[in-house]
């Protein structure tokens, strides 16, 4: 299916390395994000892209690899997999964006009413809230023929990341992916190429080790245990967690045996090999999220950085403008130059975002770790830009709710009343996905059953940080309340 998004309503329709771009320097370039991301990934501003939110493709390259165990939650995994709306907000009008299924009406209403151009989106016939939007799209040959029909018409693929999964749905499509393949998208991302590269290019990190081998992993062992025994901490994380998966913190040695003896039994049963990195556990005053571009020749463009808010290792969400001294910004924007460097070199182009942090003494940890696909504030780029004055504060995060039955974006504007974020208003909530508010509810036509955890992404702009934390502190009572009259 295919609907027209802009409508608001959903009727269907059928060389070496180039130093960095300032931050915010626009000179010569495209007016826009979206803009210059295809100027820079496919050579023309005007390409357009087919838009794929397949998060958790690190599930797909953490598969075979022996790193820490990992929970998972059907009702989790599916909220996660509803990130895919967020597609929406990179997109531009001449886009399509494939979405597990079609948005509330009334939310993109709410996104055209602010001036956001929405692009038209593509829905599988079926969907499982248990898979990624990929594999539903793999299972839909008339999605997959209107895929090839777009490819013919010049569009490309722009997935959130790219794994073996997206490289099948490109030759089943004859759709070109925007960044590189599978193999290289993967070895990039993991964790110890993160370590490698920061010491390979000179960029403090903390002390640790990357681990491939159980060998490496013994002597990382060894290390850790002299960090505890001077009263330390140290973090043992998997190559490919994201989000505080695949994390332990590790303060006694008892601990650290524990988790030195699971990984051990799994590197036995899979060939000798593991995938993880043990570090010190860093004091800090902040932690930090920059974005960069590595086009196609090698151009390394700098982006922006943002304040991350973390809770044990798990992100939450972003604000801005980070609280940075210049020489601070001009030290991560030098990262940006490095890291791009030897990211090409290495063979990759695309979206980097890269997590840092601020000891208490405001010395930069410029690398903790490398993601080079799209990231959370990726998505965040095109409405900051459009929506958001240069002296204007926000806070982007999710709220969540606890609720029986689905709620409709309709019921969550009347819960929020004059909150919402409204064409010409200085200050308010911009919803960035509604889907995640629902998708782990029961499906339709299903009785009510127990509750179930959504989660409702947003962006809030004020004038001033004291006028942000107010509207932030009243959109979680009302709906802490809402959730109450929903379960009641």
């Amino acid at each position: 299916m295919t609907l027209r998004a802009t409508s608001g309503r959903g009727t269907p329709t059928a060389a070496a390395p180039r130093a960095a771009v300032p931050d915010g320097d626009a000179s010569a370039l495209p007016h826009g994000f979206t803009r210059r991301l295809k100027s820079a990934l496919a050579g023309a501003a005007d390409t357009p892209l087919v838009h794929l939110g397949n998060f958790e493709v690190e599930e797909q390259w953490a598969a075979g690899e022996c790193g820490l165990p990992r929970v998972r939650f059907a009702a989790g995994r599916a909220v996660v997999h509803r990130m895919d709306q967020f597609a929406l907000l990179l997109a531009d009008g001449d886009d399509h964006v494939v979405l597990k299924t079609p948005p509330d009406p009334d939310h993109l209403d709410h996104l055209a009413g602010l001036g956001i151009d929405l692009p038209r989106v593509l829905v599988p016939a079926r969907q499982r809230a248990e898979r990624t939007v990929t594999l539903d799209v793999l299972e839909d040959p008339a999605l997959l023929a209107e895929l090839g029909r777009l490819a013919a018409a010049g569009h490309r693929l722009m997935p959130h990341g790219v794994s073996r999964l997206e490289e099948r749905l490109a030759e089943r499509c004859s759709l070109p992916p925007l960044p590189p393949s599978s193999a290289v998208c993967k070895a990039v991302n993991s964790k110890v190429y993160s370590r490698r590269t920061a010491d390979a290019v000179g960029l403090r990190q903390p002390a640790g080790r990357a681990c491939d081998t159980p060998a490496e992993l013994a002597d990382a062992v060894a290390w850790a245990r002299t960090v505890l025994a001077a009263g330390g901490t140290v973090v043992v994380k998997d190559a490919f967690g994201v989000s505080g998966s695949g994390l332990s913190v590790v303060t006694e040695e008892r601990r650290l045996d524990r988790v030195h003896r699971m990984i051990g039994d799994r590197a036995a049963a899979s060939g000798d090999r593991v995938a993880v990195v043990v570090e010190e556990w860093v004091a800090k005053s902040a932690d930090l999220n920059y974005h960069f571009t590595v086009a196609r020749d090698g151009t390394v463009r700098f982006d922006f950085v943002k304040e991350a808010l973390t809770s044990g290792g798990v992100h939450q969400g972003h604000r801005t403008p980070a609280r940075l001294t210049a020489a601070q910004r001009a030290e991560l924007a030098e990262a940006a130059v490095r890291l791009g460097a030897r990211l090409y070199t290495d063979g990759y182009h695309g979206m980097v975002g890269v997590d840092a942090l601020v000891e208490p003494d405001g010395r930069l940890h410029p690398v903790i770790e490398i993601n080079a696909r799209n990231n959370m504030s990726t998505y965040q780029a095109r409405v900051h830009e459009r929506l958001v004055g240069p002296d204007q504060v926000t806070l982007a995060r999710h709220y969540p709710l606890r609720l029986r039955t689905p709620v409709r974006f309709a019921e969550l504007c009347e819960a929020l009343g004059p909150l919402l974020l409204t064409p010409g208003a200085a200050s308010g909530l911009l919803v960035t996905n509604h889907a995640t508010v629902n998708a782990a509810a029961p499906p339709a036509g299903s009785p009510p059953g127990p509750s179930f955890d959504g989660r409702l992404f947003g962006l809030v702009v004020a004038d001033t940080a004291e006028r942000l934390a107010a509207i932030n502190a009243e959109i979680d009572g009302r709906l802490h309340a809402l959730s109450a009259r929903n379960t009641a």
